[in-house]
């Protein structure tokens, strides 16, 4: 199996903690879907006749395109690639482009999941973060995916920010149950150099974002979904039984995936590729029949480190018996003696020889990952 991701580099506004690659004008739009479908017909053999079994666009704000363009891409990959019967076609999606009429475009051009950037369902949190859409709008849009024939719904929460007390962050996640979304991303929020927010904090302008704050709404977090149900599958995901994302699941357990558009990655088990971060670069190189891409490859200890980091993100784990046959007797040494000290320390456990992070462990999770690298 693989998967397929769409970088749609558009958005209204922008998010002033955002470090995605994105543009605020939609000028070239239309160029760029042109070059998306020159692009993968160029990348056809990249992911050597293995089944689609996901689509996932992302952005950027992919429910700014229309449902022709949608059709466009998706019949493009349909013709170009070996597609799955029952393929997971995810769309991120802002609760202000999702009216009854859009939501019923989407599920007619094949998109049968939705990932919808709420954040939070308070109007003055959503100003601060400068989001394009209101409580109203992020309130409404759920049902209306439903009413449109997408059942399969997650939303995005944000955590860990100045205006959210412990309070507004319960009736968001109180809010986000009633609803009964299967699927929830939850993210706690970052300060990523360059943007909006890392300058309005250098200044002064609004107050730093307060770990201890952020770690005790992770752990309420963590709480409350798990009583009502929801598997904590990874770090910042968790899902009603049988609704776990596939798409991100694959990414997690090393399924190659091929990245479509400006800034997206791909991965064939072995390398990785980026393509160029500029819209008018990527549009002038594919017009020559050239995919402006970097690559690198991966030494056997950068693949190993990589499996150690995502499969300890995930409730399965990491199997140590996979690292014994990577590495040398000496570093499966140092690694069960650091394994051994963050069992003490209650931050890991080991069950038939698979080690997975504990509750207070998903604190520290890159922490941990790092410690127990090659």
């Amino acid at each position: 199996m693989a998967g397929i991701y769409i970088h749609i580099p558009f958005c209204k506004k922008a998010c002033h903690y955002c470090d995605f690659h994105f543009s605020t004008s939609l000028t070239y739009k239309n160029e760029l879907i042109q070059q998306l479908l020159m692009e993968i017909e160029l990348r056809k053999e990249y992911l050597k006749g293995d089944v689609v079994d996901t689509i996932y666009f992302g952005g950027g704000t992919p429910s700014l395109l229309s449902k022709g363009e949608l059709i466009a891409i998706l019949d493009k990959i349909h013709n170009t690639f070996r597609v799955h019967d029952t393929i997971e076609c995810t769309l991120e999606a802002n609760p202000d482009d999702l009216s009854s009429d859009a939501l019923i475009a989407l599920n007619d051009a094949g998109i049968n999941r939705l990932s919808i950037g709420i954040q939070s369902f308070f109007d003055e949190d959503l100003q601060y973060m400068n989001r394009s859409h209101d409580a109203a709008q992020a309130a409404r849009c759920i049902d209306a995916a439903r009413d449109a024939g997408i059942e399969n719904v997650s939303i995005d929460l944000i955590f860990g920010y100045p205006l959210l007390s412990d309070d507004k962050w319960k009736q968001n996640i109180d809010t986000a149950l009633t609803y009964e979304v299967p699927h929830l991303s939850c993210y706690a929020m970052t300060v990523e150099p360059k943007t909006a927010l890392a300058s309005f904090i250098k200044s002064k302008k609004t107050l730093p974002i307060n770990h201890e704050q952020s770690a005790s709404q992770f752990e309420y977090l963590m709480k409350a979904l798990q009583a009502k149900g929801y598997e904590h599958y990874e770090i910042s995901n968790y899902a009603l039984s049988g609704k776990r994302a596939v798409h991100n699941s694959n990414y997690w357990k090393g399924i190659p995936y091929l990245g479509i558009g400006p800034s997206a990655h791909s991965f064939d088990g072995v390398s990785r590729q980026w393509n160029v971060a500029n819209n008018m670069t990527y549009i002038k190189s594919l017009g020559e029949g050239i995919v402006p891409f970097e690559q690198e490859v991966l030494t056997e200890t950068q693949q190993l480190n990589e499996r150690i980091m995502t499969s300890l993100r995930t409730m399965e784990g990491f199997d140590m018996a996979y690292h014994k046959n990577k590495c040398s007797m000496e570093d499966a040494f140092a690694f069960d003696k650091t394994v051994q000290h963050f069992i003490q320390e209650g931050l890991l456990v080991a069950e038939n020889d698979v080690i997975k992070l504990t509750q207070q462990g998903k604190l520290f999770a890159d922490y941990v990952a790092g410690e127990l690298f090659v």
